[in-house]
């Protein structure tokens, strides 16, 4: 017994010393190998160029079918992704679109009905034209500050004609040649300009203080403590000489000690100036027919009727652009809801070819499996435990690789 067992040992022994030598050969053969391939490489001979080649190319196309199905999901995912942040993009600029259609309609309104009490108070209609001019002489001195621009009198500019930067207002015209005019600019000492000061709603005259900045005159004690850093200056309108509403300056408040002084910054830097804009107003009489003459004698309860009718007319003309953009707004919905509807039937699609491609790759798992596994799994002879092939349980013993009892 004894005898026995020792020769099962010697056995088991003698079996590990041969897997140890094999596993020793094969290292050595794969070493061998290498160094032979890395100095074939070297000596760059033809054949083994093309076979790297040949090697690259299959390791390529391998890697390129290998990547569709990946490739595919991604694109999808990227695609429903784009999709879905259009349409969100696109309901906020809806939103945005009639929101700013609505602040369009009323200023429209609010144009139309300054328009109209103007014709009211005055027998003229007065409109106003900007033209460019460049600026070829600046007079720039501690008691003068002008300047000359090349537009004059053939220009229609004249003695009066307000000058601006872009929208603000830098000055006025005082001196008119046929092709030449001086304009005075609200830093000269000489300039005067009535002002209205918001948001305090107060009026004042600034004066200028041959610098960059204005003085608040002829102003009321007390009122400017309610100044801040936030009040803003423009025209008043008052005296006719400048038009009402143009923007000047913001106010600035200086503290000297435990005195305060308040200035006004111009928005406009005099002294950067290149080009100006001379603003020319036309002024448009009235005709009045006999009906509005004898309309003009009517009683107040007439003339509110009239300003009710046409402001009916006003709403009845908004409440067609609102109309005829509402259909073009309903138009670009049902553009919107082809395209969805379009999105969705290709999404469709495309989970139709993952699943396709899911039921694809779980039978070849089971085509590979059936290769390996299909000889446990088969029942070939009379007693065998094995299943039949094609029935359900042979598909799931190869599936769990040949466990019969899972």
């Amino acid at each position: 017994m004894a005898s026995s067992r020792d020769d099962f040992i010697i056995a088991i022994r003698s079996a590990f010393l041969k897997k140890s030598t094999q596993q020793k050969f094969s290292l050595l053969t794969l070493v061998s190998i290498s160094i032979a391939i890395i100095i074939l490489s070297s000596l760059e001979l033809k054949a083994i160029k093309y076979l790297k080649i040949g090697i690259n190319e299959i390791v390529y196309r391998s890697s390129f079918v290998v990547s569709i199905p990946e490739n595919f999901l991604k694109d999808t995912f990227i695609e429903i992704s784009d999709y879905t942040t259009f349409f969100k993009d696109y309901k906020k600029k809806k939103d945005e679109l009639s929101d700013l259609k609505s602040k369009n309609i009323f200023s429209e309104i609010t144009q139309y009905e300054n328009k109209e009490l103007k014709e009211l108070i005055n027998d003229y209609v007065s409109s106003s034209d900007k033209i460019l001019a460049k600026i070829i002489v600046d007079h720039d001195s501690p008691f003068l500050k002008s300047i000359i621009i090349n537009k004059g009198s053939k220009d229609n500019i004249v003695i009066g004609t307000n000058i601006y930067d872009q929208s603000y207002l830098v000055g006025r015209v005082i001196e008119v040649n046929y092709k030449t005019s001086r304009v005075l600019l609200l830093s000269d000492l000489n300039s005067n300009v009535p002002v209205t000061i918001a948001p305090q709603n107060i009026q004042a005259i600034i004066t200028g203080s041959g610098d960059t900045s204005a003085t608040i005159k002829y102003i009321k004690d007390g009122v400017l403590d309610n100044f801040t850093d936030k009040s803003i200056v423009y025209t008043s309108g008052t005296g006719a000489i400048f038009k009402s509403g143009i923007p000047i300056g913001k106010v600035k408040i200086v503290e000297n000690d435990d005195l305060k002084s308040y200035l006004v910054d111009f928005y406009s830097d005099f002294s950067q100036l290149k080009y100006v804009f001379a603003e020319i107003i036309t002024k448009t009489d009235i005709k009045k027919t006999d009906q509005e003459i004898s309309s003009n004698q009517k009683t107040p309860i007439d003339a509110k009727l009239k300003i009710l009718e046409d402001e009916l007319a006003i709403i009845e003309q908004s409440n067609l652009k609102f109309k005829n953009e509402n259909e073009s707004l309903k138009s670009q919905i049902n553009d919107l809801n082809n395209r969805l509807i379009s999105f969705e039937n290709e999404n469709e699609i495309q989970k139709e070819k993952i699943k396709q491609f899911n039921i694809d790759t779980d039978e070849l798992e089971f085509l590979r499996l059936n290769l390996i596994y299909s000889r446990k799994c088969q029942s070939r002879k009379l007693f065998s435990t094995g299943f039949e092939v094609g029935t359900p349980e042979y598909k799931k013993c190869i599936l769990n690789k040949g466990k019969k009892n899972d």
